[in-house]
């Protein structure tokens, strides 16, 4: 059996007395697309940052792809194949598109602290960028300043720049917050035309951007994981509905 591309092992996160996450068991599967919700405060951001590396698990192991990826830091993980994108960009907003996207690229191929080369030095990084802009479908505004972009274009840049990172995971943390309706009907059609070989984890509140895009759902509860299963189990669960809607079980 091959291994899952992302797994977790007894993660356990407390500071002090507060528990944030509690002996989560987690797998993603190679090419899954899946999704974590849970209400306000359920910790799914904690499981993001611990599964990423911005905080240290107080117990519990993290596997990407089979190895131990534990105690690396960020952009350890981040080039062993782990990329996550924000609820809010991260972007060069100095710098063009296209330029944005080749940094990405520049910084995969290790060449990222000599950008004061002639550019001519980075004609294939270029080419991709363009050929990865054009997959999302911004290849007629490449030129462009990021600050020209509305936010929902900004957010298709966002997922450019993960894609040349060559990611084996992608975490997507609330691709659509913000995003007008108009603008995140592309945002949804350029994820689901994500390539196939890339397992993907959408942490997400919009549960009809979660119901279209995912096969199997995690839900998340003060920590500990309280079910997984398909959407139509998950719509179907009884204890989901308590959580999200208040509902009582019926006797």
């Amino acid at each position: 059996m091959n291994a899952p591309a992302l797994e977790t092992r007894g993660l356990h996160k407390s500071f002090g007395a507060l528990t944030v996450a509690n002996a989560v068991d987690f797998r993603l599967e190679s090419g899954a697309r899946q999704a974590l919700i849970g209400p306000n405060g359920a910790g799914k951001t904690t499981f993001v940052e611990l599964v990423t590396g911005a905080l240290r698990p107080s117990a519990g192991q993290i596997n990407l792809d089979g190895a131990d990826v534990t105690d690396l830091p960020q952009a350890a993980r981040v080039k062993r194949g782990l990329v996550r994108t924000f609820q809010i960009t991260a972007l060069f907003r100095g710098l063009s598109i296209l330029e944005n996207v080749t940094l990405a690229i520049c910084e995969r191929q290790g060449i990222g602290g000599g950008l004061f080369w002639p550019a001519g030095r980075y004609r294939a990084a270029i080419e991709e960028a363009h050929a990865l802009l054009e997959q999302v479908g911004l290849e007629d505004e490449a030129l462009s300043p990021v600050t020209t972009l509305a936010y929902g274009r900004q957010r298709l840049v966002e997922i450019a720049i993960s894609l040349a990172l060559s990611p084996k995971v992608m975490l997507l943390d609330e691709p659509a917050a913000g995003v007008p309706s108009a603008e995140s009907g592309t945002i949804i059609e350029v994820i689901e035309r994500l390539p196939t070989d890339i397992a993907m984890l959408i942490i997400e509140h919009d549960m009809d951007l979660v119901f279209r895009l995912a096969q199997r759902i995690t839900v998340l509860v003060q920590g500990s994981i309280l079910v997984e299963g398909t959407p139509e189990e998950i719509a179907a669960d009884p204890e989901v509905r308590r959580v999200y809607l208040g509902e009582r079980p019926r006797r």
